[in-house]
């Protein structure tokens, strides 16, 4: 009788992609591999099938890590491609094909354009993927969940054909007490816009903002906190716009648009947010250069 292989358990799944080793340089953001698995669960969750060419991934990886990752003079889908094999839940074939780049185990990239070899999911986390679409809705809530802010979820799906319902939120623990000091620091106003709506005793859409991603390992304490509209967290969360060594509110070349813009983003460029009651509370400096570095779409307008 033929040996059956063993079945990788729901758990395990889980653990595994848990565990992903993400390149790590200090405070630097490196979301490709976490980019990578997400566009191979979008395939998955249509029905497409386990491996796709090295092609097809360059194109459509570049343009998520363009879009969510850090700017960079040039990104590397390369990497994540082969790299993601040492996690145990990714294989490429042919890869004996193909010459490895001096020093390293990688194929070099010329390699991978001349072979195209194809990859995918490793053959038992597809099937257990695919026999139970839950445990597929709990891994793109945990990937989500680990290396991007809520703010972002939405438009990464939107950007892979995915929608939020096909999501099961793995949300972190989070300190329940940050959202109100922050609000009161700031005396319960946007710190770019001052909106400040209230329904009788309840304040509306006013948010309390990481300026390090807690994804990143930001700290819930006032000095890592705005009190923003929802607009204004969205803005911040996608690099729309920074603030500069002295708080003043930075916008991105790349924001263009037409009805709103100088009302909602454009009117603020250049000027001081609105301080906190206490200089004990003011955004840290080492939180405001890491949004400058890893999130905001550089350069910034000039005044």
């Amino acid at each position: 009788m033929p040996r059956q292989r063993k079945t990788i358990s729901r758990q395990d799944l889980l653990d595994r992609f848990a565990a992903i080793n993400v390149w790590r340089r200090g405070d630097v953001r490196a979301p490709h591999k976490p980019l990578l698995l997400l566009f191979a669960l979008a395939r998955l969750s249509r029905g497409e099938g386990r491996e796709v060419r090295y092609s097809d991934v360059h194109g459509k990886l570049g343009g998520l890590l363009t879009e969510f990752g850090p700017v960079r003079k040039s990104v590397h889908p390369e990497y994540p491609f082969w790299r993601l094999q040492h996690d145990g839940l990714w294989v490429v074939r042919d890869a004996e094909q193909m010459a490895s780049r001096k020093g390293k185990d990688d194929p070099k990239p010329s390699e991978l354009k001349r072979v195209n070899p194809a990859a995918g999911l490793t053959a038992d986390v597809d099937a257990k993927l695919r026999s139970d679409p839950t445990l597929l809705a709990e891994v793109v809530g945990l990937i989500l969940e680990a290396h991007f802010p809520s703010n972002l979820h939405e438009d990464i799906l939107t950007e892979l054909g995915m929608q939020l319902d096909q999501v099961v939120s793995r949300r972190r623990p989070r300190d329940p007490a940050f959202r109100e000091r922050v609000l009161r620091a700031y005396e319960r106003r946007c710190a770019v816009c001052g909106f400040d709506v209230r329904l009788g005793n309840l304040t509306l859409a006013l948010e309390a903002a990481h300026i390090k991603w807690h994804q990143a390992g930001g700290p819930d304490i006032e000095p890592n906190g705005l009190a923003l509209c929802s607009l204004h967290h969205k803005l911040l969360d996608r690099g729309a716009f920074t603030l500069s060594a002295e708080k003043r509110v930075l916008v991105s070349q790349d924001v263009c648009g037409s009805d709103g813009l100088d009302e909602v983003l454009l009117r603020w460029h250049g000027r001081e947010i609105r301080r906190p009651q206490s200089a004990e509370f003011e955004a840290g400096l080492e939180f405001v250069r890491w949004h400058e570095e890893q999130v905001f779409k550089t350069p910034a307008r000039e005044f």
